[in-house]
């Protein structure tokens, strides 16, 4: 079964956000954590979450998609910056152990001129100041387009996290169709040989989750500019390849395309249509 949704947001409620997902086709979502642009979390209401876990349960959901907000860069360049990041990593795995299973999904960060073996060092640091032997949730890297000063946007640089987190028995990647295309993967021309890659570089046991979006850019251009399904650079065919690929079909996929809802149940009912249940 193809596990797929969007972005959705939870301003009215989880249970009012799989409401919606199931309005569009969709069997799971992904939300923010806390406002995108800034610290602030909104409480969460038990009552809401067990409609919630009923819904999904009803409905064969498979993992939510817990993102980040935006702010936290755990590998700031500014002290302050590192310590509010930190503080908003902790909170966050605290507080996704209240809500049913979800993949917590964050961008590494951006070293800010330090370079990249400074700004692992500190993702590392925080990360082992953050995860302890027991924690629950499943954390994951996102795979980024390489822009800039970005970490993440060669898979030699989550490998690298990865192997200095010591309890990383949870910790994975989610990987990006825009990003791998910006960053150089040639989802195009040689998708077999892009996994093949994941799996020589971290291992594809430790992809949990991917990010299905076309580019608005070229190949290798190291930006990200998410465009709709089949209007952009990786193209209509390449996305349905990869959501039917033999070694990606057991694992979730959230569109994050520029849409509105009905665009995403066209999405959605395309990637179906185009789904090879076998």
């Amino acid at each position: 079964m193809l596990t797929i949704g969007c972005h959705l947001s939870i301003a009215k409620g989880f249970y009012h956000a799989g409401k919606e997902a199931l309005s569009i086709g969709a069997n799971t979502f992904q939300f923010f954590t806390r406002n995108p642009r800034g610290g602030k979390a909104k409480e969460i209401d038990q009552e809401d979450i067990e409609k919630l876990k009923a819904l999904m349960k009803e409905n064969d959901f498979g993992p939510l998609f817990a993102h980040a907000s935006y702010t936290m860069n755990l590998c700031s360049n500014k002290k302050e910056t590192r310590e509010f990041s930190k503080m908003i990593f902790k909170d966050d795995l605290r507080r996704l152990n209240q809500i049913p299973e979800s993949y917590y999904v964050f961008h590494p960060g951006s070293h800010v001129g330090q370079g990249a073996e400074k700004g692992i060092e500190l993702i590392i640091e925080a990360m082992n100041e953050s995860i302890s032997e027991d924690g629950a949730a499943t954390i994951l890297l996102e795979g980024m387009s390489g822009k800039g000063t970005e970490i993440g946007g060669r898979l030699e640089e989550l490998k690298q996290i990865i192997d200095g987190v010591k309890y990383n028995k949870k910790l994975g990647i989610c990987l990006d169709s825009c990003h791998l295309y910006s960053a150089g993967y040639d989802l195009v021309k040689d998708l077999d040989g892009v996994l093949q890659e994941v799996d020589r570089v971290v291992g594809l046991k430790r992809l949990k989750a991917f990010h299905l979006n076309d580019s608005k850019v070229d190949f290798r251009s190291h930006k990200d500019r998410h465009e709709k399904i089949g209007n952009g650079t990786l193209g209509e065919k390449t996305i349905v390849q990869i959501v039917n690929h033999p070694q990606l079909k057991n694992i979730p996929f959230n569109l994050e395309t520029p849409n509105e809802l009905e665009g995403y149940q066209q999405e959605i009912e395309l990637l179906k249509k185009n789904y090879k249940n076998d």
